[in-house]
């Protein structure tokens, strides 16, 4: 491809609204243009990077047994509400009515969907088991998008869906699932971390997320270096502390004044944070029941959480324990309306019959913390689970942080951020039980089909590798996704019809090599050709200039490395095959065997 004639437009500035690298350098580089909020076009070059990636995914799914197929975006509500989640998704679903006035939607993903497919041909355990897979655009109404294509509205995504006789298959092929994740991420050209995750919306009995580390990430994700345990914060657990078993002292109201913070109560009253306990209010939306159309009624449900002042409350926790759509603050008036008081609150002494109360499992083995008094300037020491009030839930509730000990052996957790960029699931027979997705066995007795979801999205990907792949003159693209394998610079002035013809023979030979060549042929000084070069980022530069042909060679400098060397002309086409190999050869040599975290 001919510069002159590529479709796209460099910025030497950085574009104000541009948060993060990624996304200061594919609007820099002309990989894309931003049209709305979320949304977002992809210029020429940007699709060709989208294309390789698709590539990759295409042969990994190839090779664990997947077909490609191709689902619409545009669905009918009717299959979106036999699984309930037409009644359980908010507004991130984009609703509409076609003329018929009929409930339709943009596919958020595609589970109801590639059941639906499947219910309609699979009929017998001789068509077991099977892999579906395609590469298809998605919409999801994000209230905030951010971060250029780390959130967006609109992305492409390849989601692979299995389908097992039994649970037994599907325990066979996540592994290899798992895999084909790794193989896919390491031939793009970042190295990601599997982390144990929430099933969310999906459902199902497992799920891990894959994520690439970077301090960008909108994930905390819980490490230990001594055991490898991996998890996103939203699921991590670990090894709670001892707590002091002392007896039961008796209750003792004291004055607090102006102390409505744990912060502020533990340096009130000189005790570290771990001798109070903390009150959190909250709002859950739940199912009440179900109408005759399948829709499902809600009914809010205060929720009061108690856990210890050195601990922050886990939502995503919380969440699956009361099988909620979603939580949100309690407001002022909803808290004192159960008799209890923003700042001040504790479990004593409140109206019981509105709430469901919850408390951490350290709680109870902790005597004599200190609680609010549920009056403003006031708190109780010596409050005592079990003696004072008892809750209707004990449980887990609290978020694994950073110097935590570690579940499975006790060294101290590490945390990070990362971005998710794909994740599996075993979703089970959520779906195939709701759609009637089911099979005959050898002894003519019907199954559910027992299924799992697999998926990454490419604009996503193309972004994170970008954050692991940059400096400050820009991109810099592993070979496998990049746009071009060589920018063949050409420095020719009028006065210099040689160099010319010379840059013109290498764009032909090197093309004929079955090499892709980005031929800067523009009229512009070598300063602009120069910096362009390093913001594309494209792995292999070649130099034509006078002075080096004059001395029989062209100047090559490989963008990952900064090295750069000299070729000489009559073995051009074999010096820059090399290098490129040497490039292929890097990424080749990330790849290897890994065991299911």
């Amino acid at each position: 491809m001919r510069m002159s004639k590529l479709f796209f437009q460099t910025l030497r500035e950085v574009p104000a609204d541009a948060e993060i690298v990624s996304h200061q350098l594919m609007l820099r580089a002309g990989l894309m243009r931003q049209l709305a909020a979320g949304l977002f076009d992809f210029m020429p070059s940007g699709m060709r990077i989208k294309r390789k990636i698709e590539q990759i995914f295409r042969e990994e799914m190839d090779a664990i047994g997947g077909q490609e197929i191709l689902m619409p975006v545009v669905n009918s509500a009717d299959v979106w509400k036999e699984s309930g989640r037409w009644y359980e998704i908010g507004d991130d679903m984009a609703r509409f009515h076609d003329r018929g006035d009929r409930d339709m939607c943009l596919a958020m993903t595609h589970e109801e969907v590639i059941t639906d497919l499947v219910r309609q041909v699979i009929s017998s355990y001789r068509q077991l088991p099977l892999v579906l897979y395609h590469i298809q655009t998605k919409f999801r109404d994000e209230p905030r998008p951010r971060a250029g294509m780390i959130r967006v509205r609109e992305f492409t995504m390849k989601d692979a869906y299995s389908f097992d006789r039994d649970f037994a298959g599907l325990d066979e092929f996540y592994p290899k699932a798992y895999q084909a994740y790794f193989n896919i991420f390491r031939r793009c050209g970042i190295e990601p971390v599997a982390v144990e995750a929430d099933v969310g919306m999906m459902g199902g009995t497992m799920a891990h997320e894959f994520m690439a580390l970077t301090p960008v990430g909108e994930d905390t994700l819980l490490i230990c270096d001594a055991c490898n345990y991996h998890a996103n914060r939203q699921v991590a657990t670990f090894r709670k502390p001892e707590v002091d078993s002392g007896a039961p002292l008796s209750l003792e109201k004291v004055a607090t004044p102006g102390v409505n913070t744990i912060e502020a109560l533990a340096e009130f009253l000189q005790i570290p944070a771990a001798q109070t306990a903390k009150a959190i209010f909250m709002v859950a939306e739940v199912e009440d029941s179900q109408a005759a159309d399948g829709s499902v009624k809600t009914r809010d449900q205060f929720v009061f959480a108690v856990v210890r002042g050195d601990m922050e409350l886990n939502e995503t926790k919380m969440t699956n324990a009361l099988k909620a759509r979603r939580l949100r603050p309690a407001t002022v008036d909803e808290i004192r309306a159960i008799g209890a008081e923003p700042g001040y609150g504790s479990p004593i002494d409140v109206d019981r019959s509105q709430i469901v109360l919850m408390v951490d499992d350290l709680i109870p083995g902790s005597p004599n913390l200190v609680a609010g008094a549920n009056e403003i300037d006031a708190h109780y020491k010596n409050v005592n689970y079990g003696r004072d009030y008892e809750a209707d839930l004990v449980l887990d509730l609290v978020a694994a942080a950073e110097g935590h000990a570690c579940p499975q052996c006790e060294a101290p957790l590490r945390a990070v951020r990362g971005v998710e960029v794909g994740n599996i699931f075993k979703l089970g027979t959520k779906y195939s039980k709701a759609l009637g997705a089911t099979y005959l066995d050898e002894n003519g007795e019907s199954h559910p089909i027992v299924m799992g979801s697999y998926g990454i999205g490419s604009g996503r990907l193309i972004a994170s590798v970008i954050e692991h792949h940059n400096d400050e003159n820009g991109i810099k693209w592993p070979i496998s996704i990049a746009p071009y394998h060589v920018m063949l610079v050409s420095l020719a002035t009028p006065k210099t019809p040689d160099v010319t013809a010379a840059a013109e023979q290498m764009y032909a030979d090197l093309q004929a090599a079955g090499l892709e060549v980005l031929y800067d042929d523009r009229d512009e000084r070598a300063g602009v050709k120069f910096n362009d070069a390093d913001l594309l980022g494209i792995p292999l530069r070649l130099t034509v200039g006078g002075r080096g042909l004059k001395n029989g060679v062209v100047e090559m400098k490989v963008r990952r490395t900064g090295e750069s060397s000299e070729i000489p002309l009559d073995q051009l086409v074999a010096g820059v095959q090399a290098a490129a190999d040497a490039e292929w050869a890097f990424i080749n040599s990330r790849l290897k065997e890994e065991t299911l975290a």
